[in-house]
């Protein structure tokens, strides 16, 4: 038992010592050269498709900041509910609790749909 871990820690020093790392491998430039007016045709193709995938899922993320700001209503709510009942604002307390406590499930959905916006998807 004893060899067994002089040897694992033997290994776990030799190792840690010396790690492997992978070789860097150079394009070669004539190559790049080749491949430069291509590559601007295939970009220019792709940019409307581009810019609206960003575009939906811009919304999307300002959909998010509207959600992250609903949160805000449940304290709100209930500093109305509590401290405003003298003056008439039970009800709209009562409303505001409830937007707020559904407002992280919405951020939550809104969330897990965010990739599918980013490819132009309007959900």
């Amino acid at each position: 038992m004893k060899r067994l871990v002089i040897a694992a820690l033997m290994l776990t020093i030799i190792f840690g010592i010396f790690p492997s790392q992978p070789k860097a491998e150079a394009i070669d430039p004539v190559t790049i050269a080749i491949l430069t007016p291509i590559a601007i045709k295939a970009a220019k193709i792709a940019a409307p498709y581009v810019i609206r995938g960003l575009i939906s899922g811009g919304k999307g993320m300002l959909l998010m900041g509207g959600n992250i700001l609903e949160i805000l209503l449940l304290p709100w709510g209930a500093l109305q509910c509590t401290v405003g009942v003298p003056f008439g604002m039970f009800g709209h307390g009562m409303s505001n609790v409830i937007q707020g406590g559904i407002a992280p499930f919405k951020l939550a959905w809104n969330s897990l749909l965010l990739p599918i916006r980013f490819f132009g998807v309007g959900i």
